[in-house]
């Protein structure tokens, strides 16, 4: 960020940055400056003619994370079951080319879902974004709707909140709640937990003897899947975006306690990603 005025050729306004962003007018702009509304690297500016590099400095809005790079696209797919999340499968089992296809930007997926798992995933051409959110360390929170055979009962749902003991190490949920329980003999559970460890939920599950036989996830951190349906995709909304950028962007993510004592327990304390801060530099 400029700090010297008298420099004009530095940099570009601020306003103008964030109007071309998609914020809003550029007169409404200058407004949210004027009213404290926006910062630069963490520190609120409120002087309209702010000049800004696009392209190191951090910009907010009301707490809200802004890209500034319109280059980076952000796309929601629920994807189907029967699909790797890959973009090249050695197997030729589907992957998600046929996604991605129709995009000019080379777009890759945040993180994975299980072939045989369905639900929201992230596809972007920001590697950095996708690299953090994807971090084991950075445990971002993930919701799922589990169908699974046997009643589950709530002794059960207190040890999956609880812990319970996995080859690769001890696993807890965050969440875990009943959402019916049908004749045949099957249940359906709602589970929310930070961990990105392969195929953690169905194994969670299998070893408190329900065996999963569908699984969706719902949500991604502040992404929600709604009423996207199956094989459909959509781009972020800025208040999605800002919510997603706002979460990586966080150096200090708030994990469960829990779920921290299992990753001490697997192999030495959490780590926070490498994100190096230097005034007006990336992240």
């Amino acid at each position: 960020m400029s700090g010297n005025p008298t420099e004009p050729e530095q940099g570009v306004r601020l306003q103008k940055v964030l109007a071309a962003a998609g914020v809003a007018s550029r007169r409404v702009c200058e407004q949210y400056i004027a009213e404290g509304r926006v910062s630069v690297n963490g520190e609120v500016v409120t002087v309209p003619g702010t000049r800004i590099d696009p392209e190191t400095d951090r910009v907010a809005v009301d707490g809200q994370a802004v890209q500034l790079d319109t280059t980076k696209r952000y796309v929601m797919l629920n994807k189907p079951r029967g699909v790797v999340s890959s973009m090249r499968d050695e197997q030729g089992r589907p992957d998600l080319t046929r996604f991605t296809a129709e995009y000019d930007e080379r777009l890759f997926n945040v993180g994975r879902l299980d072939a045989e798992t369905s639900g929201l995933l992230v596809l972007t051409n920001d590697g950095e974004l996708a690299h953090v959110l994807a971090h084991p360390s950075f445990g971002v929170s993930k919701t799922y709707i589990a169908k699974v055979r046997g009643s589950v009962t709530a002794q059960t749902i207190q040890v999956l909140k609880d812990g319970v003991d996995l080859d690769d190490g001890p696993i807890a949920a965050d969440a875990v709640r009943l959402l019916d329980q049908h004749a045949s003999g099957t249940s359906l559970l709602e589970v929310t937990l930070h961990s990105g460890r392969n195929r953690i939920v169905r194994r969670m599950l299998a070893a408190v003897g329900h065996p999963v036989i569908d699984l969706v996830r719902r949500s991604f951190g502040p992404l929600h899947l709604g009423t996207l349906r199956s094989g459909q995709m959509r781009e972020l909304t800025k208040v999605e975006l800002g919510a997603l950028l706002t979460l990586a962007r966080d150096p200090e993510p708030e994990l469960d306690s829990r779920t921290d004592a299992a990753r001490e327990t697997r192999g030495g304390p959490r780590r926070t990603p490498k994100i190096t801060h230097r005034k007006g530099g990336r992240r």
